[in-house]
């Protein structure tokens, strides 16, 4: 039985590591590309999201490959990922896939039908085997975002450009290939080691630039058009309020237990959004602010065009920035984004808060001498 799943950044690998230390044969689909998305765009409602298009692209490719069940995350609530799984299992039906769907719903009180369905999947593997391979594949989710985040601080002060790039090539090409989390712990820490002896120019000036918004956009590369990399070759450095350990340790994991502790965004969020609103609406105004207290320079808000709980905030979005004195860019992206465009939009917004960022240190700076 042949297994695969969306393919969303990062997440591939916990998910990889997760499923084959139950013994489940997995097909990685192949990464995101204008193919995927053409046919996404192709079967899919025209005014659906972005991401429910590139699925349906990913699943298309991976069972031309030969894989015979697809696992889905499930949801609810304002955000229409709710019902994702049911709209792509009735694309696939009616293009005649022959497949099976596997939805995974976050354990709310009923914890006997989420271990069914992940014993369906794995061959009738015990609870215990199955909490133990998803504690793994955590901590492999939390080192794979640990190597992500030195890669944006080593990006835009290393010396030859391009070098971290090539590196995380060559980790992809060869993480595809490892099976396990015990090798994949282990070609982790080899590549967070090699990116650090990356040789940088300490003293450079950088900028701080924060990326909130719909975790698909925020995480998948070739939605955002690689936009980590991209800020950093310009000379900035990121954070992302959203990664894949984020997302499984306290939106699976925490909120599962009813452990997930909101105070702090919703303090920050609090002035300008006081609710739910679905998805990560919320949580990328409260980001905002924790940027603004954290000292970053500037923050891109990130979502699919016709995203309900980002619309939402993009409403609010102004305003904060106007209250905190930060520059905040939002992109939308749907199959339409063009790259050319797109980096224009980014280096003039480098470029402000570069000039932004002069402006008021020469200011500080003539008050100190009393000019």
């Amino acid at each position: 039985m042949l297994v695969t799943f969306p393919h969303m950044g990062n997440a591939y690998i916990a998910m990889k590591s997760v499923l084959e230390d139950l013994g489940v044969e997995v097909l990685v689909p192949p990464p995101c590309t204008k193919r995927t998305l053409e046919l996404g765009t192709k079967h899919a409602p025209e005014l659906a999201c972005l991401p429910l298009k590139l699925n349906i692209g990913n699943y298309i490719e991976a069972l031309e490959m030969g894989a015979e069940v697809i696992v889905m995350a499930g949801g609810c609530g304002p955000c229409r990922f709710g019902y994702y799984a049911e709209v792509q299992r009735e694309i696939l039906q009616d293009l005649g896939c022959n497949f099976k769907m596997v939805v995974l719903e976050r354990p709310q009180g009923n914890a006997r039908d989420f271990v069914k369905k992940i014993a369906m999947i794995t061959g009738g593997k015990n609870i215990l085997q199955v909490l133990a391979s998803i504690k793994r594949a955590t901590r492999v989710a939390v080192l794979m975002d640990e190597l992500e985040s030195l890669c944006w601080q080593v990006r835009p002060r290393e010396k030859r450009e391009g070098t971290v790039s090539r590196l995380m090539r060559e980790f992809h090409s060869q993480a595809v290939k490892t099976r396990g989390s015990g090798k994949l712990a282990i070609l982790i820490g080899e590549y967070k080691n090699r990116i650090s002896r990356v040789e940088t120019e300490e003293k450079k000036e950088v900028l701080r630039i924060g990326i909130v918004g719909e975790i698909y956009t925020v995480i998948e590369p070739f939605v955002n058009v690689s936009i980590a990399e991209k800020l950093g070759d310009l000379g900035a450095e990121v954070d992302k309020s959203i990664t894949v350990s984020y997302w499984v340790i306290n939106h699976l994991i925490k909120e599962a237990l009813h452990m997930h502790d909101k105070r702090e965004l919703r303090e920050a969020s609090y002035p300008y959004l006081r609710s739910f609103v679905g998805g990560h609406g919320q949580e990328s105004v409260a980001n905002t602010v924790l940027y603004k207290r954290r000292g970053y320079d500037g923050v891109i808000h990130l979502l699919p065009f016709t995203c309900m709980p980002e619309i939402v905030a993009r409403s609010v979005l102004p305003e904060v920035s106007h209250r905190y004195g930060i520059p905040v860019m939002t992109l939308v992206l749907d199959e339409m984004t063009g790259e050319a465009g797109y980096m224009t939009r980014l280096e003039a917004f480098v470029d402000l808060i570069r000039r932004k960022k002069e402006m008021k240190e020469l200011y500080e700076e003539r008050i100190l001498s009393g000019d």
